[in-house]
Parts: structure tokens; sequence; C-alpha cells
């Protein structure tokens, strides 16, 4: 019996550093835990969820600057 190793594909790091979170899609955010399908940001930056936020976690500028909008907020 043999073994065969298989490779992860290589996955874009965020631009915005590793230690910065970015908003999404509420609906989105289970299925790319579960699945590692691709989200995209309101920044446009795509990658698959692999962690939560806690409190007072760095969030992307852009992020922020796009949900803090009239378009996002009542």
């Amino acid at each position: 019996m043999s073994t065969q190793v298989q490779e992860r594909p290589d996955v874009k790091e965020a631009d915005t550093g590793p230690e910065m979170f970015h908003y999404v899609e509420k609906d989105k955010i289970a299925e790319s835990a579960v699945m590692g399908i691709y989200v995209e940001a309101l920044c446009g930056e795509k990658f698959p969820v692999t962690r939560a936020p806690k409190p007072g976690s760095p969030v992307c500028p852009a992020c922020k600057e796009i949900y803090e909008s009239e378009k996002f907020v009542d």
C-alpha cells in the first residue's frame, strides 16, 4: 500500500495583511467556512473564510468605509 500526498493549492492572502478582517455577506460566511468556497469582501478581495474575528480585531479600511457609507447604513 502506498501513501500519496496531496498539496494544498496556493491561496492568495488578503492584501491588507494577515491580521486584517473584511466585511462579507453574512449568508456566505458559513458556506465558505464549511465548503472552502471563496467569498468576496466589500472591498473586492476574494478569499475563503478560515477564521472569525474577535472583538477589537482590525478591519480592512476599504471595507469599513464602504460599509459605513449610505448604501449599507440606514
